[in-house]
């Protein structure tokens, strides 16, 4: 008997504790934000299932301390979130720069998935060059005269980038906006001007990317920042985001359906942390005292059990 009630005691002391400790948890909200290597990953980002915006899901990864964002066209490093601008910076390993021009269609180029759209773009003021574009080109078709798109953006084009280190190994035909001989080596185009660098549907051997930081004007293209600078957007705003915080939740989303949650410790909201607060704290309060009532009748019957030598 004597062992059955101590059994029982610790049973019921455990079971105190636990209730006590996961009433005393309410409001602290599971965080989400996470980090890898020297960068925050923080909303509408995650590197954890469940949690961020759904339109940035399975977007983010963290490979031995590399943020790497993956995408249809490939996967990129992620140097930089700057989530006052709502940016990334990426670098493609196989993208030319000022100092090496890489041929061979071995560059990622830019395409995201068509539902990602909405959520993910290259910035206005990034400019593509695609490099040894064959005449076939989507680029060069249908412009009366062979006007080629080709154009400067942000100060930015091929004009200058010809005067890149690089090109002094592969050499280039410097051909201008009218060719009769064949394309140039050199095609700037910004993202809006084709929606997609897919350099294997565009007929390219490669290209580079470069974005002004504006007002920041540097003297040439070796100065230029090579990379690819993107915007990112959460459709409708942050609303919904900003009054989970607000009241101590977690901004998330549900794995099945893809809709937003607010993440308020151990239990989800579709609105905030406060939806729920009044019916979350009634029923852990009727939990505590359902513990601590065992635990006082557990004291009760030990001290009887004492009484009668049991």
């Amino acid at each position: 008997m004597a062992h059955i009630l101590t059994a029982f005691f610790f049973i019921t002391i455990f079971q105190t504790l636990t209730v006590l400790s996961t009433a005393h948890s309410y409001g602290d909200a599971h965080t989400c934000r996470s980090y890898c290597g020297n960068l925050t990953v923080d909303y509408p980002f995650a590197i954890q299932s469940g949690c961020g915006h759904a339109g940035y899901r399975d977007l983010l990864f963290c490979i031995n301390g590399v943020l790497m964002l993956h995408i249809s066209s490939g996967s990129y490093r992620v140097l930089d979130i700057d989530y006052a601008y709502e940016s990334l910076t990426l670098d493609d390993p196989h993208m030319s720069t000022c100092s090496a021009i890489v041929f061979g269609k071995r560059g990622n180029g830019f395409v995201v998935e068509h539902w990602r759209e909405q959520y993910l773009s290259p910035t206005v003021d990034n400019v593509f060059m695609l490099l040894g574009c064959t005449a076939e080109s989507p680029l060069f078709q249908g412009f009366p005269g062979k006007h080629l798109p080709c154009r400067n953006v942000s100060g930015m084009g091929c004009e200058e980038y010809y005067g890149c280190p690089g090109w002094n190994i592969v050499g280039t035909k410097k051909v201008g906006l009218v060719y009769g001989s064949g394309p140039p080596d050199c095609c700037a185009v910004s993202f809006e001007a084709i929606k997609a660098i897919n350099l294997t549907k565009l007929g390219c051997q490669g290209y580079s990317s470069a974005y002004s930081l504006a007002p920041l004007r540097v003297d040439g293209p070796h100065g230029w920042s090579y990379g690819i600078r993107v915007k990112y957007s959460v459709e409708g705003g942050d609303s919904f985001c900003k009054a989970c915080e607000a009241t101590r939740g977690a901004c998330g989303y549900d794995i099945n359906d893809f809709s937003s949650l607010c993440m308020c410790g151990s239990w989800n909201s579709t609105s905030n942390c406060d939806s729920v607060h009044s019916s979350a704290l009634h029923r852990r309060t009727w939990s505590v005292m359902d513990a601590l009532t065992g635990f006082m009748g557990c004291i009760a019957v030990w001290k009887l059990s004492a009484t009668l030598g049991l």
